[in-house]
C-alpha cells in the first residue's frame, strides 16, 4: 500500500508543472505532447458538427419577459394541478409550500425593498419567464421532459397557488404576458451608465 501511495504521489508531481514555475515553465512542461501521440492518430479529432440554422432554431426557445418566444399550446388550472401532482409535488410539496425544495407559493410582504423569502408569488417579476425557466430546467432530474401544453398547465396551477390567476384561468401565448406579478413595481430599469443602455 506504501508503494502505490508512494507511485501515485510521484505520477501527480510529474504531470504537473515546475513547482513555483511561471507561465513558460508550465508551457515547457506540456511542449512536445502533440508529438506522443501515437502514429496512426488523426491531424484532426474532428469532434462534434458545424451549428447549421436548422439546429440553431431548435435551441432557440428562450422567452422574454413581453412573451416573444412563447410557443403554441394552453393549460389550465385543473391540468396543472395533474401535472404538478406527478412531475412537481415530490420536490415542492402538494401545495408548493412544503419542500423539501424551494417554496413556490405564498411568501411573506417585502420589508425595506427586500423580499422576505422568495416564492413567485412574492417575487417573480415576469410571468412569461416561468415558461423559459420551468421549460428549460424542470423537472429537475429530467429538464425538457414537459410538453407546451405541460408547462402551460403547471404554469397555470402555481400561479393559482399564489392567487394571482382564478381557477378557471387558461394559460397560453396570449394570456400569459398578461398577467401582472405582485413584484413587478418592486423592480426597476436598470438605467446606469457604462453599458450597452438600459437593461427591461
Amino acid at each position: 500500500m506504501r508503494r502505490l501511495a508512494t507511485g501515485l504521489a510521484l505520477a501527480v508531481i510529474s504531470c504537473g508543472p515546475a513547482a513555483g514555475g511561471d507561465g513558460a515553465d508550465a508551457e515547457a512542461t506540456y511542449a512536445g505532447v502533440s508529438e506522443a501521440l501515437p502514429p496512426q492518430a488523426p491531424a484532426r479529432f474532428g469532434f462534434g458538427s458545424a451549428a447549421d440554422a436548422a439546429r440553431v432554431a431548435m435551441w432557440d426557445q428562450d422567452v422574454k419577459p413581453d412573451g416573444e418566444g412563447l410557443p403554441v399550446g394552453r393549460g389550465t388550472v385543473e391540468q396543472g394541478r395533474q401535472v404538478f401532482g406527478t412531475y412537481c409535488m415530490e420536490c415542492h410539496g402538494a401545495t408548493g409550500t412544503e419542500g423539501p425544495n424551494d417554496r413556490l407559493a405564498g411568501g411573506e410582504p417585502w420589508v425595506e425593498n427586500a423580499p422576505q423569502g422568495r416564492t413567485i408569488g412574492n417575487y417573480w417579476q415576469y410571468a412569461t419567464t416561468l415558461y423559459d425557466y420551468i421549460h428549460r430546467a424542470m423537472p429537475q432530474l429530467t429538464p425538457g421532459l414537459l410538453t407546451s401544453d405541460q408547462t402551460y398547465a403547471v404554469i397555470a396551477y402555481v400561479l393559482y397557488l399564489n392567487e394571482i390567476v382564478p381557477e378557471d384561468a387558461v394559460m397560453n401565448a396570449e394570456t400569459l404576458p398578461a398577467v401582472v406579478m405582485p413584484a413587478r413595481d418592486h423592480f426597476v430599469v436598470d438605467d446606469r451608465e457604462g453599458g450597452s443602455g438600459p437593461i427591461r
